[in-house]
């Protein structure tokens, strides 16, 4: 059964729409989910990825690894995250691309835009927005 009629329900149409999507459809597809604090927090399940959050890996070989997203590809649907790398077969260490689907944020990088988003995403009250302590603003280096 079609739900939405914006959306095509064929699948050859569907992926052509993934993969020609434009640079801003394609930071709305890479969003992640926010850790179990973060979302009871804010009231929020997910948000898109952006440099400088802090995120867990929950899928994959580099399950349980930590660390802070240091590029958005768009072009190829991936993040490259500090410390989850590999060394090639002469030596060089080169980032893995990681999908933003298996991974989960445990520290948002806020700023005035992403606090408006999550106010506008807030699923609870609807009069009372999120309180943004000191600790939770982290700066981009």
């Amino acid at each position: 059964m079609k739900f939405n009629k914006a959306v095509h329900s064929s699948r050859r149409k569907s992926r052509k729409a993934h993969f020609t999507a434009s640079s801003t459809a394609r930071r709305k597809i890479m969003s992640s989910m926010l850790s179990k604090d973060l979302q009871k927090k804010y009231n929020v399940r997910s948000v898109p990825i952006r440099k400088g959050d802090e995120i867990q890996v929950i899928r994959g070989t580099y399950k349980n690894r930590d660390g802070k997203v240091t590029t958005v590809y768009r072009k190829k649907f991936l993040i490259h995250v500090e410390r989850v790398t590999r060394e090639k077969n002469n030596g060089a260490t080169v980032n893995v691309g990681l999908h933003t689907s298996k991974v989960m944020i445990t520290k948002l990088h806020l700023d005035p835009d992403r606090k408006r988003l999550l106010e506008r995403k807030n699923r609870g009250d609807k009069g009372r927005a999120p309180e943004f302590a000191s600790d939770d603003i982290a700066e981009l280096d």
